[in-house]
């Protein structure tokens, strides 16, 4: 297919784990649009929020574009050859740990795959570690103690056979919408279907549980070994498969038995009736599907979490089965891919182990390499510990923003700083990582980029370019293959395509593999471009042609599986045991609660670190679209009514979040959906969007001691007011070149950007106005000044058209900020109506939508109310009359909040 004609092509969305299908239709003109693959199997035609907006998200504006060296315009040979030459230098003259990959789950599996190569098997080092160390470490090593292989059991399709969905540190409603939508969609079928939520929020996920149990920060541990014990003492057991298909239920039993219903409750801050209520429903459910995320993984206890909810499915026989087992749901759209090429420190290509000779020999012998890694790397947090310290001198940052993502992210800015060689290859030319590069490399973005993702149901899927990559850049494989034979490697990393990559990663999966390990492909290795261009999705294992899918003695596993080609079953693992162990059988791990208190009088509130429905991990591609960013549209803290009433502040003040590591500044969210003593921070925000707002500083580099997997949802903190003496609020036309003020927050909007402020003093306001609206700029500016009261406002035009207004005020500023947004779109012709500008409120027959709640079309809080008064009074209602809920259905929740909240005002 030619990128320049009209077409639709088959791709896959490059947000969270769930994988969806999407369709990309690109006309004559240029112009895309996207939607939902309605034969996907992972989402059946449903997107997100995110997802649906993907069209908005490919412009070329700020791209990176061609290679460059200390800012300075290069050629590609050029650029290649210092990197290639300078990581040579470097490991000849420091050893080969003296150099490190930091990689990404937003890479694709062939770019993962030669990364992961030229790293583990010709530099000889497996300092190679990514971003999914932040999100799903702690499920790996949980899955490995107990299956002894990374092993996900089921499939999607569980969440909609089950007869319990539990739901454990997961806002599935917003974190992975699809999923919850599947699940609403099941319920509504089967509405004897129980849902439970653990979580210590009551986040927008909370609309669809029968029970929600705000647990404390990291009470999981104490929640399921307590589970287990009361399992054993209600004879709640599968006696049958322990006996068959375990070992250590004995011990990991025992320890549970350490603490008491109290001593749970105490443990979790739950009421014992609450613990009750939820054990005797797990146990009396056998079709039980426990899903779990970051608030499980992002914990310095998260592998204990994992293994304490293992062993409790385990104890039950309920793993495997259709309807039945543990879920962990990834974050990243190719998490899953990077742990099956060996993109992890501590793991070996194809789910082999790098502290096992025979793996490491295998692997050496397949890719003809001259030295296998010998020990693990180091981990993420360990990493930047090291270039911090000088031990590793060349460092290559590949699709990730870690100055922003990272844990103690002041202190790993400092060490990229620091570092004397570092290469960055991104899609933006200003991110707060690109900005430390010596060398940056212009990668291919989503829509031009050719290759393959795993889902977190174990579904291989194509990601299509359907786009001419822009300028010079070009595909991430391309990048790293080009400097390994700049290196000396040239044989291995010939690959003409990365259909060439897929074949070859696909053949070592297979290779004297004879069902020893669930990572098989095999069916795949010689797949040519043409068969690699048609390959639909499909769900490994998918061994080799011709051979069963295990060896003789190990029937049933995997479950539900086919012979290889035939990718439409289901699979499931571990229902009649057959697990990746010596023995076969798997590992109950004997796990006692240990109580972990970070708070103290100086800090004494909990921060949580998060995600929102509308944008993704560092906003390099969401906030690109003005539509997801009118959802929430600046930092935030969220925080129970009773902490804001004992710190003195108020709804949309300005807020200092601090802890031992640093501060930031966020609009304070006054809300009992918080969890009394916490806030909840969104980790979303960068210098590219606000004055201070990148939260993962506050975080400490503390780790789960198995998974290296930072704990970034229990952080000891405290909040104060910040005492601001002018809030503002801006629209622009266009982006200022600098904002002088302690708080701002800039936001796409239609046709221009909204703007955020809070300052600490005074400022010439007609002066601070003109900066904000570009100083030289030719046009005619209104104004209004309240001295006496600090209220000021400005309005420039520039012909017909606003090009930019300022509303200052000593409190939060009560501006209709969708009407605002929306001028910068109209006609201004009429000088008379140029004064409602100024007024800061529509006139006459104008209407005002309030906060946009429905991203997809674009309805806001106040129409949503007003169709309540006019007799919508539930959300399908509300989904005919606005057509808010009826797309991607992320909204639906807070659709129905509005409604409840009309009908308790009404009844008062």
């Amino acid at each position: 297919m030619k990128i320049d004609e009209a077409r639709e092509v088959r791709t896959t969305c490059p947000y969270c784990g769930v994988g969806c299908g999407v369709l990309a239709k690109v006309a004559a003109n240029g112009e895309v649009t996207v939607r939902g693959d309605p034969d996907h199997p992972a989402n059946f035609g449903r997107l997100c929020s995110k997802g649906s907006a993907l069209a908005e998200t490919i412009d070329l504006d700020g791209r990176l574009l061609y290679p460059e060296i200390h800012g300075r315009r290069i050629d590609w040979d050029e650029a290649l050859d210092l990197v290639a030459s300078t990581f040579s230098r470097t490991i000849a003259e420091h050893g080969r740990d003296a150099v490190a990959f930091y990689v990404s789950g937003q890479l694709l599996t062939e770019d993962y795959y030669v990364a992961n190569k030229l790293m583990k098997g010709f530099i000889g080092s497996a300092n190679i570690d990514t971003n999914s160390r932040l999100c799903m470490a702690s499920s790996v090593a949980g899955h490995r103690r107990a299956f002894g292989s990374d092993t996900v059991p089921g499939s999607y399709e569980d969440l909609e056979l089950a007869d319990l969905i539990v739901l454990v540190g997961s806002n599935l409603a917003w974190c992975h919408p699809v999923l919850y939508q599947r699940i609403a969609a099941a319920r509504e079928k089967r509405p004897d279907m129980k849902v439970v939520l653990i979580d210590p929020r009551r986040t927008m996920t909370s609309d669809i549980a029968d029970m929600h149990l705000a647990i404390a920060p990291d009470g999981d541990v104490a929640l399921f070994t307590g589970l287990l014990a009361y399992l054993g003492q209600h004879n709640a057991l599968d006696r049958t498969y322990i006996t068959a298909h375990t070992t250590g239920f004995g011990q990991a039993l025992f320890a549970a038995s350490a603490l008491d219903l109290a001593g749970i409750a105490a443990a979790t801050d739950l009421g014992e009736d609450e613990l009750v209520r939820f054990y005797s429903l797990f146990a009396a459910t056998a079709n039980t599907v426990t899903v779990y995320s970051q608030g499980v993984n992002q914990s310095s206890s998260g592998t204990d979490k994992v293994n304490a909810i293992i062993n409790c499915h385990l104890a039950t026989g309920r793993i495997g089965k259709p309807g039945a087992g543990p879920f962990s749901v990834t974050g990243q759209p190719n998490a899953m891919g990077g742990r099956e090429v060996g993109g992890l420190a501590n793991m070996l290509a194809a789910h082999m182990e790098i502290e096992n000779p025979e793996h490491r020999d295998r692997v050496q012998r397949f890719w003809s390499a001259p030295a296998v890694a010998e020990k693990p790397g180091l981990k993420a947090v360990e990493m930047f510990q090291a270039v911090a310290d000088g031990r590793i001198k060349a460092l290559w940052i590949m699709a990730t923003n870690p100055v922003d993502s990272m844990p103690d992210a002041d202190a790993v800015e400092a060490a990229i700083k620091a570092c004397p060689f570092v290469v960055v290859s991104d899609v933006l030319a200003k991110t707060d990582t690109v900005r430390h590069a010596h060398v940056r490399l212009p990668a291919a973005a989503w829509g031009e980029k050719d290759g393959s993702v795993t889902n977190s149901e174990r579904r291989i899927s194509r990601q299509r370019a359907f786009l001419a990559t822009p300028g010079e850049a070009r595909a991430d494989w391309w990048i790293v293959a080009e400097v390994a034979k700049r290196m000396g490697f040239d044989e291995a990393f010939s690959h003409p395509s990365p259909a060439d990559i897929f074949a070859e990663h696909a053949a070592l999966s297979a290779f004297e593999n004879d069902g020893a390990r669930d990572f098989d492909i095999g069916a795949y290795a010689g797949v040519d471009a043409e068969t690699y261009e048609e390959l639909a999705p499909f769900q490994w294992p998918a061994p080799s042609q011709g051979t069963p899918l295990w060896p003789a003695g190990q029937a049933g596993r995997p479950e539900g599986g086919v012979q290889a080609g035939h990718s439409s079953a289901s699979t499931r693992f571990f229902a009649y045991g057959n697990f990746y162990t010596p023995d076969g059988k798997a590992r109950f791990i004997p796990i006692r609660p240990v109580p972990q208190t970070r708070t103290n009088e100086k800090f004494p509130l909990v921060l949580n670190t998060g995600r929102v429905r509308d944008h993704w991990h560092t906003m390099t591609r969401t906030g690109k679209s003005q539509r997801l960013s009118q959802h929430l549209a600046e930092p935030f803290a969220e925080i129970h009514p009773a902490d804001a009433q004992h710190f003195g502040i108020g709804d949309a003040d300005i807020v200092r979040v601090s802890t031992e590591h640093g501060e930031v500044l966020l609009r304070a969210l006054v809300t009992a959906r918080q969890r009394p003593g916490s806030v909840f921070v969104p980790m979303h925000w960068t210098d590219q969007f606000s004055a201070r707002a990148r939260v993962n500083a506050l975080v400490a580099p503390i780790t789960d001691p198995i998974s290296g997997q930072p704990a970034s949802k229990n952080v000891a903190a405290r909040v104060e007011r910040f005492a601001a003496v002018a809030f503002g609020f801006a629209v622009l036309a266009e982006r200022p070149a600098s904002i002088d003020a302690d708080y701002w927050s800039l936001a796409r909007c239609a046709a221009g950007w909204r703007l955020e402020l809070a300052l600490e003093a005074d400022r010439d306001w007609p002066g601070f106005a003109a900066s904000l609206f570009g100083a030289d700029a030719p046009g005619e500016t209104l104004a209004y000044h309240d001295v006496a009261g600090g209220h000021y406002r400005f309005a420039r035009f520039a012909g017909s058209r606003l090009t930019g207004a300022l509303y200052l005020a000593p409190r939060p500023v009560a501006v209709s900020r969708g009407w605002a947004v929306e001028q910068l779109s109209a006609d201004h012709a009429d000088r008379r109506g140029r004064l409602a500008i100024v007024a800061g409120r529509p006139g006459g027959n104008s209407v005002d939508r309030g906060a946009i709640v429905c991203s997809c079309f674009g309805v806001g809080a106040n129409q949503i109310a007003e169709a309540v008064r006019g007799g919508c009074v539930s959300v399908e209602a509300i989904g005919a009359t606005l057509h808010a809920g009826t797309n991607c259905g992320s909204c639906r929740a807070e659709i129905r909040t509005i409604i409840e909240a009309r009908r308790l005002h009404a009844a008062e």
